[in-house]
């Protein structure tokens, strides 16, 4: 593990064995199936054994709208699970598990930095417990069924061109975005056009983060729909009799993973669904679990409040039945500049507004000024002065060179906001599971984005009608677009005013249990950079590895 040398306190050392964490959490040794010494899965049946115990206090800790090198939201997650536990509180932290796709591309990993990270961060960001590959093989065992049944006579009728289940792999490859299968005569299949998504954009991925038993797992996996036949009824896994065999691969996936942070926090990475396309947080179970072991359970969604926290609250808190009590908004210096600086329709215009998104949902949230050696304490001041001018608790955040007494101020106000919240209980969602789909579109559009409203190309309208004509339509939708903007165009930084969102496409996610709403034109495959970082990655004859951080 390569850490920067310029931290002001020294890197912990060696972590504890996974089953001493294991017992912070009442956990006995007989209870976990260890994976080696540092990781362990605990049995979904955990969960189901203590329904009778109270729920900690659910942190959710989301973000402004970031620049491209991101705002530490994982870093500040970590990092606050970290003085939490310092400050007295039983506390465990919840995250994804990191893709390999962006691991090898660019973006790095996803177990924090500095003085903030979860470990083993090599394992973690690589193989780790082989979740990713048994979503991937459960997501392509359908897809060879499907191939499979229109070879041997297509008794269900299903028309190849209405065929919406695609293969997946965990790999950066534009390449397999679009392909051709069956090719190569009569005993090779059907022809037909197909193509590749990356896993953590799977459905079975969000089947498997938004299932809470192996009923469930099973009873999601038989509802995803794999096209639509030549009279346009939905094809389901169950009909192609699937979800037996995809339950099995993925028996032991659903077991939460339990690691720990740098400073023997609990950590439980599990699940990683993608942020801009899928709903970006980790599996309810591993929450609903940490939430019955602890008094503090901090998570994260991915990207800033306009994707990761409106989907942490429609889609996961919903299905869940969870309910948070402090949300934490990472701002930046950078990311203020990056926006068009201290102006309404610039940086602090755009932290105003995310503000205001939680608020929408009735909570009052606390911004932590996620601190980097290069900013300036003039900056820092600005941005606190003027979250106090809003009325919002903030506090600056430095746990990455100090570990968690960098944060320990930020975990003060993270418990007096859980003490307000919980005493006004006033959460709520901003639109009903009920409501038609464009409905719920356009207020997800002009609340959290600020637009003016909502255009549809016509496949998109095509689509709606469709889902609703089937009555699949009354369920939570999961907003697809890109991260770099409230808007739907990366180009408009800061708080832009006067726009509308374009819906290309929408698609069905029934097993999940929501529809997928795609504005603008979003990849469910990337493509690797000029120069990826796995061009810089090495193993030397000892077996050691570098340039994996």
């Amino acid at each position: 593990m390569s850490v920067s040398t310029n931290l002001d306190a020294e890197i912990p050392g060696a972590t504890r064995p996974v089953q001493e964490i294991a017992s912070e959490l009442e956990l006995t040794p007989e209870t976990i199936l260890p994976h080696g010494h540092r990781i362990a899965k605990v049995p979904v049946s955990e969960l189901a054994s203590r329904t009778e115990h109270a729920d900690g206090a659910l942190i959710l800790v989301t973000a402004m709208t970031p620049t491209p090198s991101g705002e530490g939201k994982t870093t500040t997650t970590i990092g606050l699970g970290d003085a939490l536990k310092k400050a007295g509180h039983r506390t465990a932290i919840c995250l994804r598990e990191p893709s390999l796709g962006p691991y090898f591309g660019i973006k790095g990993g996803g177990t924090g930095a500095g003085h903030a990270q979860v470990v083993p961060a090599e394992d973690i960001n690589l193989h780790f417990v082989g979740d990713m590959y048994s979503v991937s093989k459960a997501n392509n065992l359908l897809a060879a069924l499907v191939d499979n049944h229109l070879q041997h006579g297509n008794e269900l009728g299903i028309d190849p061109r209405r065929i919406t289940w695609r293969r997946v792999i965990d790999l950066n490859d534009r390449s397999l975005r679009e392909i051709f299968v069956g090719m190569g005569g009569v005993a090779h299949g059907i022809p037909r056009k197909d193509g590749f998504n990356i896993t953590p954009a799977s459905e079975v991925m969000a089947v498997l983060c938004l299932s809470q038993d192996y009923r469930d797992l099973r009873n999601r996996l038989a509802r995803i729909v794999v096209g639509y036949t030549y009279r346009k009824q939905p094809i389901t896994a169950a009909d192609l009799q699937a979800e037996g065999a995809m339950t099995v691969l993925l028996r032991d996936a659903i077991h939460p993973n339990l690691v720990q942070t740098l400073y023997s926090t609990p950590a439980f990475v599990h699940g990683g669904p993608f942020a801009n396309i899928a709903h970006g947080c980790n599996t309810v179970v591993a929450t609903k679990l940490a939430l019955k072991l602890c008094d503090r359970v901090v998570t994260e969604a991915g990207f800033a409040s306009d994707l990761g926290a409106e989907k942490f609250f429609h889609i996961k808190c919903r299905i869940g039945g969870l309910r948070p009590s402090a949300v934490v908004i990472v701002a930046t210096e950078k990311s203020i500049e990056y926006h068009g600086g201290f102006k309404a329709e610039g940086g602090t215009g755009n932290l105003l507004k995310h503000i205001e998104n939680i608020r929408a949902f009735g909570i009052e949230p606390v911004v932590a000024v996620n601190r980097f050696p290069e900013d300036t304490s003039a900056g820092l001041q600005r941005i606190l002065e003027f979250c106090k001018q809003q009325g919002v608790p903030a506090a600056a955040y430095e746990a990455y060179e100090r570990g968690p007494d960098g944060a320990m101020d930020l975990a003060a106000l993270v418990d007096d906001a859980i003490a307000e919240n919980q005493r006004q209980d006033s959460f709520h969602f901003l639109y009903p599971e009920t409501a038609p789909i464009r409905e719920k579109i356009e207020v997800i559009a002009r609340t959290i984005y600020g637009a003016d409203g909502v255009d549809y190309d016509r496949e998109a309208e095509t689509s709606m009608d469709l889902i609703e004509e089937h009555g699949l339509g009354q369920v939570p939708v999961c907003m697809a677009k890109t991260p770099k903007s409230l808007s739907d165009s990366g180009r408009l930084r800061g708080r832009p005013e006067n726009f509308r969102i374009r819906v290309n496409e929408v698609r069905l996610s029934a097993g999940a249990g929501f529809v997928v709403v795609i504005c603008g034109k979003m990849m469910t495959m990337p493509g690797l950079p000029r120069e990826p970082a796995a061009v810089r990655i090495r193993v030397d004859d000892q077996g050691r590895a570098s340039g994996l951080s």
